[in-house]
């Protein structure tokens, strides 16, 4: 909810920050009100027309971002031991604790878990502490789990990690080829720039190469549903296509590159082959190739579902491979591009985040780098060997190798795989340090102590977004009760164990100075990543820093777009490495027990573990709650039907911890599932998918294998089935009578979905347990029972508080009719009606599709059917996605669908060949 202006204002400010949420680092504009009690409020939100990233538009999430910043479930104090603490109190317990472990079991056995919604001013302070003071190198971060595949195919490839392209390429390519992404979804404003793009240039082609038609799908000339994992096959057979079909760059290979030959005697696979090895028609493979070659400029743009295997780093080299061999690299629309999942994963890469790096892009196995870091920090030591990555990490918890752990904003027994071993860990590790912005999570049901950290409308530092542009995120509102800042926690902490010279800082431009600094110093153009030019940067120009890409150095002012241009790289010799492939599938492999691979990933409205979209009820309309996506095939064959439940095992997690309602996904392979990942305990209770995933990860990156894990899915014997709708300001906890459960928040209502399974429960049992916990409440209660359906209206003072439903079979009673009934007088209730379950006509218009103006599926196919038939004339008359146009992609799906009567096009009708270019080398 809005924060809300109590006294009159006497000031109003407009401020530039940035979205908390993607790696896009869409600029923000915010309204700040100051009252006469000196309190500050945010009125207003918008995008920034003149940030670089997205020109003002902004998608569903960044709109609503004043909806989610109300202090519920705020974290204000310090706590150890769960009793509430001061923060001396705080920082001398953990020095104590840590003190006597490093004594007693050396400094690795400490270590930090931290995250990419940090800042960089956070990183940097948290890296410095660690590596240059403590002497350990366990700093790891959940951009593990996002970005070190292509982290380390990039230092394999150009000696740095180094993201070539930029978002103009995206408009300015001839062949968008999008790989693992769901870009509509996941990075829409991105999305909308592509959609820009190919109208104003009809003859750019899209490829989209995804094992699953998805919402980003429509945009696509081609889909390449390609066999799970099979992504090195497809892009070693175009290296190979590239080579025979007189397509190669051969002045740049011979000029630029080393270890060519090497590649291509690897890659000879024919088409054939590839079209055999990932599951598609040869002529959508070929078609695929001949574009690649043929275009005189190509971007490949990929994400999770390379990044998250077992083989990332070889996948993403193999996408390298291509670009390099047809130099298709260091030129504008050219490259290979991956796209950042949180909004500060390369803030964190840039300052050693990971823990086998230093900052400024220095190796921690590089003794001249370990060298210049200690000298210019001065600190009393440096870590000596790269430091345990994520999934490591955590093993060395549960086997005792690492006693003590901070974890800074996030949530890894949500995000983490194999969810019941991180239970493990964390339950015997001596001491769990926990800073968030969040009360409760499942994270923090672990920690021993609790800190209280800034939220996004407070925090105050820079982020770097997927295209190396660093902008400010301005802190908007004085921070709630006792919470500090990251950088400043850990400066406060480092100066209570004694080191004082070295985290004197009083404001984040002074930590950040310091990383600029560093990033120059004793830099000879060995190091692309430099931002010197703000070594000596003062409080005034850091507060009104404008957006800017690196690197940065010396007087330099310009906007430094183009990398590679000159065709040098930063490998020892300046020259880009080829790297062999030699493909590998997924680790977690089908098996006659379990025969379904299932896919993760985002959905659009929702974000991580839900702390902030969880709060808003307009971002918990479009897809309610978690579910398997399933071909309807599947469904018959296991015998179940759109909103039945079923049961998700796998090696490492058996049933029946996953349990989730079944939705109908026809544009899925068989033997193919999706499920999102954002669920946990505080929403759902069977939902928190990261226990199906084993321990596998790439050996190179440590990333784990989260896009493919082998399970077996049984149907649920649900006896009664559940809706809960209830007053807010009166809502009890209920979910300890359900089996399974999932929490859906609205914006003045809670709703709950339950099954009961274990036992029979006859409707009277249940409802009679629901209302004596209503009992102290003084509610009359109204009820209707049948063997069928049975709903059951609890009032007070004459004031509906809940509506129950009940039933043995998956009926579910439009939610937003029962969510409107609750908070009437019982007078304008028609009371009837209600029992019987029967909602008004205008509410039976299917799921919500346009999040902005609640416009449903069923109103847009009624207005497709009356003759629009295009995403523009159903914003005309609906108004649906005018707004942040998060819902484009999915109006373009219902218009193909409903004005043709086939599902979505999946095999091309266009061709290209060879011989359409008269360049070719």
């Amino acid at each position: 909810m809005n924060a809300r202006v109590s006294n009159t204002i006497t000031s109003e400010k407009i401020c530039h920050t940035t979205c908390p949420y993607c790696g896009v680092g869409c600029g923000v504009e915010v309204t700040v009100n100051e009252t006469t009690d000196g309190k500050k409020a945010l009125s207003k939100l918008e995008g920034n027309r003149q940030h670089p990233a997205n020109f003002g538009q902004l998608c569903v999430k960044g709109s609503n971002l004043l909806e989610t910043n109300d202090l519920s479930n705020r974290l204000l104090h310090p706590s150890i031991d769960g009793k509430r603490a001061s923060w001396p109190d705080a920082y001398q317990h953990i020095a104590d604790k840590l003190s006597t472990i490093i004594k007693e079991h050396g400094p690795d056995a400490v270590a930090f878990y931290v995250s990419g919604q940090l800042l960089t001013e956070d990183y940097y302070v948290v890296n410095k502490l660690a590596k240059g003071y403590l002497g350990t190198a366990n700093v790891d971060t959940n951009s593990r789990l996002c970005m070190s595949s292509a982290v380390s195919a990039y230092k394999r490839a150009f000696g740095e990690d180094i993201v070539p392209c930029d978002y103009q390429d995206l408009e300015n390519t001839d062949l968008l080829v999008l790989i693992g992404s769901n870009a509509a979804w996941t990075h829409p404003i991105l999305f909308q720039r592509m959609e820009k793009a190919k109208k104003l240039n009809p003859s750019m082609k899209i490829v989209h190469v995804d094992p699953r038609a998805n919402a980003t799908t429509s945009l696509a000339d081609l889909h390449l549903a390609i066999k799970p994992g099979s992504d090195a096959y497809l892009f070693n057979g175009l290296l190979a296509y590239i080579a025979d079909n007189n397509a190669l760059d051969n002045s740049f290979i011979e000029t630029h590159t080393d270890g060519f030959n090497d590649a291509l005697a690897c890659a000879t696979l024919s088409v054939e082959e590839v079209a055999q090895l990932c599951d598609v028609p040869i002529d959508n493979i070929r078609t695929f190739y001949s574009l690649f070659v043929s275009s005189p400029r190509a971007i490949s743009f990929y994400s999770m579902g390379i990044n998250q295997s077992n083989s990332g780093v070889d996948k993403a080299n193999s996408i390298i491979n291509c670009h390099l061999a047809s130099g298709k690299i260091g030129k504008e629309g050219s490259g290979p591009f991956s796209i950042t999942g949180q909004p500060n994963a390369m803030g964190g890469r840039e300052v050693g985040g990971l823990a086998n790096m230093l900052a400024a892009h220095m190796d921690i196995e590089n003794p001249k780098h370990r060298e210049k870091v200690k000298n210019y920090w001065q600190s009393p030591t440096i870590a000596t060997n790269g430091g345990l990555k994520a999934v490591d990490l955590f093993d060395a918890i549960e086997n005792g190798k690492v006693k003590a752990v901070w974890i800074m904003a996030t949530n890894p027994l949500v995000s983490m795989p194999n969810r019941n071993k991180i239970e493990r860990a964390l339950a015997k590790a001596e001491l769990v340090v926990v800073s968030d912005v969040v009360e409760k999570n499942d994270t923090l049901a672990f920690a021993d102590v609790k800190l209280p950290a800034t939220a996004w409308s407070e925090k105050d530092g820079t982020v770097t977004n997927s295209e190396r542009r660093v902008s400010r995120q301005q802190g908007l509102l004085i921070p709630p009760g006792e919470a500090k800042h990251d950088w400043q926690i850990i400066s406060e902490f480092a100066q209570t164990m004694g080191f004082n010279e070295g985290f004197n800082f009083s404001h984040p431009s002074e930590v950040y100075a310091e990383h600029a600094g560093l990033s120059g110093h004793d830099n000879h153009d060995e190091r692309y990543f430099n931002i010197s030019a703000h070594q000596h940067i003062s409080k005034h120009q850091y507060n009104t820093l404008r957006p800017f890409r690196w690197p940065l150095t010396g007087d330099d002012t310009k906007d430094n777009a183009r990398v590679f241009s000159d065709g040098k790289f930063y490998t020892d010799n300046g020259r880009a490495k080829f790297m062999p492939i030699l493909p590998r599938l997924p680790e977690q492999a089908t098996s006659d027990a379990f025969p379904f691979v299932l896919n993760t990933g985002r959905l659009r409205d929702q974000w991580h573990t839900m702390t902030r979209t969880g709060k808003a009820g307009k971002l918990t309309q479009h897809i309610a709650e978690s579910c398997l996506y399933i071909n309807a095939n599947d469904a018959d064959a296991l015998g179940v039907i759109e909103g039945e439940a079923v049961y998700l095992s796998s090696q490492v997690s058996e049933a029946p911890q996953i349990c989730l309602p079944v939705k109908i996904d026809n544009k899925l392979r068989e033997k193919t599932c999706f499920a999102p990942i954002h669920w946990n305990q505080t929403f759902a209770s069977s939902a928190s998918i990261a226990r199906l995933f084993t321990d596998a990860r790439d050996p190179l990156s440590g990333q784990p294998e989260l896009k493919h894990a082998a399970i077996q899915i049984t149907k649920v014997p649900a006896l009664t089935h559940i809706q809960v709708i209830q007053s807010k300001l009166d809502a009890l906890d209920l979910t300890h009578h359900f089996d399974h459960w999932q929490k859906i928040v609205r914006d003045d209502v809670d709703c709950i979905r339950a099954l009961m399974t274990q036992e029979k429960v006859t409707a009277n049992s249940l409802i009679n347990k629901i209302v004596c916990d209503y009992s102290a409440l003084d509610c009359q209660v109204f009820s209707r029972i049948t063997d069928d359906l049975s709903v059951v209206v609890l009032t007070k003072d004459d004031i509906v508080k809940t509506v129950i439903v009940l039933s043995n079979t998956v009926i579910e009673i439009e939610q937003d009719w029962l969510a409107q009934q609750v908070y009437k007088q019982l007078d304008d209730v028609d009371l009837g009606t209600l029992l019987r379950g029967i909602p008004d006509e205008s509410f039976t218009l299917g799921r919500q599709v346009c999040s902005c103006f609640n416009v449903r599926e069923k109103t847009i196919v009624e207005a497709i059917s009356n003759g629009c038939s295009s995403v523009s004339a159903l914003g005309d008359a609906l108004q649906c996605g005018t707004n942040c146009g998060s819902c484009k992609s999915e109006l373009a799906e219902l218009v193909q669908t409903h004005t043709t009567d086939i599902p979505i096009k999946l095999v091309p009708t266009l061709t290209a060949t060879v011989a359409d270019r008269e360049d070719v080398v």
